[in-house]
C-alpha cells in the first residue's frame, strides 16, 4: 500500500550528458498585469523562488492556465566542501557495500549525475545492481528514472521524508543517504528507528543565490537539457521583486522547500496581498513557525499539485462562503 514498484528499465542509453544553460533573462521592464479571472490563473503573477531552469516546469504550467509567471531565486547549491568524504562513500556504493540509496532531494540526484560523470561512467554504472532505490516522491522518482536508475520505494500517499519511514520495513540493512548539509534529521533518524545503519553524507550545500563561482552544482537534468533561453521564464531581480510587491502587483509567490520560506522570511516581508503558496506540509510548517501566512499547500508536491493549490485559493476567493 502507497509506495510503487517499477520494473528494471535500461539506464544506460537513457542517460544524457550535463549540459549548460542559457543565462535567464532578465525582465527589466515588468509585464502589465492583464485583467485576471477573479476564480482563475488567467491574468495571475505568480512569483516562483527557484532559479528558471528548474522553475520552467512549473513556469510553462501556469502560462498554459492563462497566468504570468515571474522567477526570483533565491537559494542555490554548492558543491561538498568535503569532497574526499563524499568520494569515499561513493566508492563504497560503487563495491556494493550499500542495501539501499536514499535519494530525498532532486538536488542529490545531480550530485549523483556530476559525480558519475567525474568517473566517466553513468548514474546506473555507479550504483550496483545489488543496491536499490529508494526516494520520497514523484518528482524526485521521475529524476532519477531520468538518469537511467529504477526506483524500488516511493510513497504515493504521504509523499515526504515521513512518508518513506512510514512505508520502510524494519530490517538490518545497509543505506546510504546523500542530502544537503542543512537537512532535517528526521529521515536519517527515522530509518534508523526501522533499524537501518545508516550512512549520512553531505553531498551539497544549500546556499543564498547565487552560488560561489566556481563552486555551483552544474550537472543539468535530461528534463532541462533542451531548454532553450526563449522558454524559460522572466527573472526579476530583488529590487524589481520588492517593487511589484509593494505595488501589489503579484498574486502569489510559491516556496519549493523550507529553505526558500527562510529567504522569504528575510528578504520579501511584508508580503502584502501576496498570497504564499507551500510546496508541501514541511514548507508549510516552516512558514508557520516563522510567523508566515498559508494560503495553500500542495496536495502533491509536483507542479501540477502546486498549480491545484493555486487555483483553489483563487476560486475560494472569487466564491467567498
Amino acid at each position: 500500500m502507497g509506495s510503487r514498484k517499477l520494473a528494471p528499465r535500461c539506464s544506460a542509453s537513457r542517460w544524457l550528458s550535463c549540459c549548460s544553460l542559457p543565462a535567464p533573462r532578465r525582465s527589466r521592464t515588468l509585464p502589465r498585469p492583464e485583467l485576471h479571472d477573479p476564480q482563475g490563473l488567467t491574468g495571475r503573477r505568480v512569483l516562483i523562488t527557484r532559479s528558471a531552469d528548474r522553475a520552467k516546469p512549473l513556469a510553462s504550467l501556469l502560462t498554459g492556465r492563462g497566468a504570468a509567471p515571474l522567477v526570483l531565486p533565491l537559494i542555490d547549491f554548492e558543491r561538498a566542501r568535503d569532497q574526499a568524504i563524499l568520494d569515499d562513500v561513493l566508492d563504497r556504493l560503487a563495491a556494493g557495500e550499500f542495501d539501499w540509496l536514499v535519494i530525498s532531494s532532486i538536488t542529490s540526484a545531480r550530485v549523483l549525475l556530476e559525480k558519475a560523470a567525474e568517473r566517466g561512467t553513468t548514474p546506473a554504472g555507479l550504483v550496483p545492481a545489488v543496491t536499490r532505490v529508494a526516494t520520497i516522491g514523484p518528482s524526485s522518482l521521475r529524476v532519477l528514472e531520468s538518469i537511467g536508475l529504477s526506483v524500488h520505494l516511493a510513497p504515493t500517499e504521504l509523499q515526504s521524508a515521513d512518508g518513506l519511514v512510514e512505508l520502510w520495513e524494519p530490517a538490518p540493512v545497509r543505506v546510504l543517504l546523500p542530502q544537503a548539509d542543512i537537512a532535517a534529521p528526521g529521515l536519517r533518524e527515522g530509518l534508523t528507528s526501522k533499524g537501518a545503519d545508516v550512512t549520512s553524507v553531505v553531498a551539497y550545500h544549500t546556499v543564498d543565490y547565487p552560488a560561489g563561482a566556481g563552486l555551483r552544482l552544474t550537472a543539468e537534468l535530461p528534463a532541462a537539457v533542451e531548454v532553450s533561453e526563449d522558454s524559460l521564464p522572466p527573472m526579476l531581480s530583488p529590487e524589481e521583486a520588492r517593487a511589484a510587491l509593494d505595488a501589489g502587483t503579484v498574486d502569489a509567490v510559491v516556496a519549493a522547500s523550507p529553505s526558500a520560506v527562510r529567504r522569504i522570511a528575510e528578504t520579501l516581508l511584508p508580503l502584502g496581498n501576496c498570497r504564499l503558496i507551500a510546496i508541501g506540509r514541511p514548507t508549510a510548517a516552516e512558514a508557520t513557525r516563522l510567523g508566515l501566512t498559508v494560503a495553500a499547500t500542495a496536495k502533491e508536491p509536483t507542479p501540477d499539485g502546486i498549480v491545484a493549490a493555486l487555483e483553489s485559493v483563487f476560486a475560494n476567493e472569487g466564491n467567498p462562503q
